[in-house]
């Protein structure tokens, strides 16, 4: 087995059709066919169920796939950190987030980085939840910060931050923080909220938070995105229910008002394999 054939499969996999896969590979279709035969002699299996118009994959298939995918993306990943071995450098640590960690938690772990482990460097990307625990399975990323309860038995995780929950309203709202003494009071507000895709955990317990006050809320926008969401309430077109620790980072025309005598907080947590072995990953562990 080559590499070429883990290429070749991994372009008819996403593409499950063999004349896109054979024009992105810059071969020709027949040619394609022979390899994805040979790579199926070679293993005994059969990769996919093909007729004249269909491709998909078998359930063979489908595994071999996440595995083709970890091992190249290794591959890359090692051919990027020996070049920076070569310049001197221990190796780049890759780093998914969330934005609520881009705030507080993520700027004190890079300084501390900084300080203590100055040949690493490091790539940083904003991503859902779901996009991080699947990268960091795959191997594309070594450390995430997200907002689940759990994640897959093959990934460590330790909360890195515990949040309580506040109310934001513009800052011409008449209700000040004073008088403030449950969300009942902003019944008949629209809300601007986290969509569920940003974390299904956290949006539950928004309206958790709600209908423990007595109500539904009447959402009328959805963003991933705090500044969006801050934006939307500063211009009067809601009012918003987000972790307390959003409020640093922000000039804004906007207020938060602590949520009293509730029991949800949300928790942030960083993520990674256990299998991991990028050796920047085991530098930078015990700075969590």
């Amino acid at each position: 087995m080559e590499l070429r054939h883990l290429s070749y499969f991994k372009a008819v996999a996403e593409e499950l059709n063999f004349r896109k896969a054979a024009e992105r590979l810059f071969i020709s279709q027949p040619g394609l066919s022979r390899q994805i035969k040979q790579l199926e002699e070679m293993l005994e299996v059969k990769l996919f169920e093909r007729d004249q118009k269909h491709v998909e994959l078998t359930a063979a298939g489908a595994f071999f796939k996440n595995e083709v995918d970890f091992v190249l993306n290794h591959l890359d990943l090692t051919k990027s950190q020996l070049k920076l071995i070569a310049a001197g450098k221990i190796g780049e640590l890759r780093i998914g987030f969330l934005g609520s960690a881009s705030n507080q938690v993520l700027p004190d772990l890079l300084a501390k980085l900084n300080a203590e482990q100055p040949l690493i460097s490091t790539s940083l990307e904003e991503l859902s939840n779901s996009v991080q625990v699947e990268m960091i399975e795959k191997d594309k990323l070594d450390l995430g910060f997200v907002r689940l309860a759990s994640v897959p038995s093959d990934l460590e995780m330790k909360v890195v931050l515990r949040d309580s929950f506040s109310l934001v309203v513009s800052k011409n709202h008449p209700l000040h923080e004073q008088a403030f003494t449950s969300v009942n009071q902003f019944k008949d507000e629209s809300f601007v909220l986290f969509s569920s895709d940003y974390s299904n955990l956290y949006y539950e317990q928004i309206i958790g938070i709600c209908r423990d006050a007595g109500f539904s809320p009447n959402i009328r926008h959805k963003s991933v995105h705090a500044l969006t969401i801050f934006k939307l309430v500063e211009n009067g077109m809601g009012v918003a229910i987000v972790p307390t620790s959003l409020k640093h980072g922000y000039e804004l025309n906007v207020r938060f008002m602590e949520i009293p005598n509730i029991f949800q907080f949300t928790e942030l947590s960083a993520i990674w394999k256990a299998e991991n072995r990028n050796p920047a990953l085991k530098q930078v562990l015990p700075l969590l």
